[in-house]
């Protein structure tokens, strides 16, 4: 009897924990450096393309983002603008394709507020 409630306290606890790592559907693409007089993209490859149809963007230090231009396997790509300052783990608002795509780089251009700043990029899995 211990031994079933055992078990099924395992499974219980294994589908909350599911059910709540799935709740946002967001994934990381990638991370990069901004440097303080960074004029140069910093940027972001994946090393096979990843399926998504928006990016968000999160500063890990105060920043000064420009934009963002993403490039996808079929050699087209998107430019994102932001034109704006970033606080420490603030996110900036979904940017959507139109429709999913497979995603190769991505080059983040802006500069930190102090020597260096990181940048992660994200992805959804569905909308």
């Amino acid at each position: 009897m211990v031994k079933k409630s055992i078990i099924l306290g395992a499974l219980v606890s294994t589908l909350i924990l599911s059910a709540t790592a799935h709740a946002d559907d967001k994934f990381t693409l990638g991370r990069t450096i901004l440097l303080e007089h960074g004029k140069h993209a910093a940027k972001v490859p994946l090393l096979v393309c990843r399926y998504t149809n928006a990016i968000q963007i999160k500063a890990e230090r105060e920043l000064d983002l420009r934009k963002a231009v993403v490039k996808f396997q079929n050699g087209e790509s998107k430019t994102f603008n932001f034109y704006r300052g970033f606080d420490k783990d603030e996110f900036s608002a979904w940017r959507y394709f139109g429709k999913r795509r497979c995603v190769k780089s991505i080059d983040v251009y802006g500069n930190s507020e102090g020597s260096k700043a990181g940048v992660r990029v994200y992805g959804k899995e569905k909308d």
